[in-house]
């Protein structure tokens, strides 16, 4: 096994390109360094990529916020502007882990980790981030719920990295909220999860959405069905009972020990309903 520090993105580009064997990137490590001492991963090469410049910093921009590969989830909580743009997003990245983890795990290990579970997917699906990769054919951008492909695949070729998570510039009387299940009180995966992300117009009626879902799925769930039942009025009784009604119906779930296929679609609903009236509430304060 070779471990090797790159200072460019560059090189580490190339090293993963030209590596004959398995490649890993390691960033906060929270996942992979668990898989490799539990015997379930062995790379013949891991590449570090936290020396490389710019990617442990949040950055905002006019068109909005970057958030490079090395950030902490710790440091996601910790920045006044991202937690004011995007609060579901953050919340969702705060839920990975206990106190010690948040100060390694990011939410682009997450993402590549491609769990179903995975905490900040839905919520960055929900918001429209988009993934920034660097790879030998150069730079690509690509909506963050095209990376999963299945449990534990992306779409990344062989030397790409994701390099940052994008999210646009909030608009006035947006709002944004993640919420999840789990049987534990923290430190535990989501048996169902939801993300919404809502824009108003100035009589408080819904202009734009979007639903994301997760754990129900082999993938997050972009449930533009869900987004359809709410745009065009008020958050209104009837508008959260056909998004509760949708997003139960857009469930493909497993039976397993942690939730039946009823069960998850029923919280689905619920869990849809909920960050629904967070996100309304928070775009109505905006």
């Amino acid at each position: 096994m070779r471990y090797i520090r790159p200072l460019s993105m560059e090189d580490a580009v190339g090293q993963l390109a030209g590596s004959p064997g398995t490649a890993a990137i390691l960033a906060g490590g929270s996942d992979l360094l668990v898989r490799m001492k539990g015997g379930f991963v062995e790379p013949d090469l891991i590449v570090d990529i936290k020396a490389i410049d710019g990617l442990a910093e949040i950055r905002q921009t006019a068109e909005g916020f970057s958030i490079g590969a090395a950030v902490s989830c710790a440091l996601m909580g910790e920045s006044a502007a991202l937690k004011r743009e995007w609060p579901g997003v953050v919340e969702a990245a705060k839920l990975i882990g206990s106190k010690q983890v948040q100060g390694r795990c990011t939410i682009v290990g997450n993402l590549c980790n491609a769990s179903p579970a995975a905490d900040s997917v839905p919520a960055l699906v929900a918001a429209g981030a988009r993934a920034l990769i660097v790879g030998p054919g150069g730079r690509r951008t690509v909506a963050v719920e095209a990376v999963p492909t299945g449990p534990g695949k992306t779409s990344l070729a062989k030397g790409e990295i994701i390099e940052a998570i994008l999210l646009d510039r909030r608009g006035p009387h947006s709002g944004d909220a993640y919420l999840r299940f789990i049987p534990r009180t923290e430190m535990d995966i989501a048996v169902v999860s939801a993300g919404v992300n809502l824009t108003l117009d100035e009589q408080g009626v819904v202009k734009s959405a979007r639903v994301a879902l997760g754990a129900v799925a082999p993938t997050v769930l972009l449930v533009e069905e869900a987004a359809e039942a709410l745009i065009g009025r008020k958050l209104d009784e009837a508008a959260l009972e056909r998004l509760a009604k949708v997003c139960s119906g857009a469930c493909r779930p497993i039976d397993d020990k942690r939730g039946t296929v009823e069960f998850r679609r029923k919280v689905a609903g619920v869990l849809a309903r909920r960050a629904a009236t967070t996100a309304y509430a928070r775009a109505g304060d905006k």
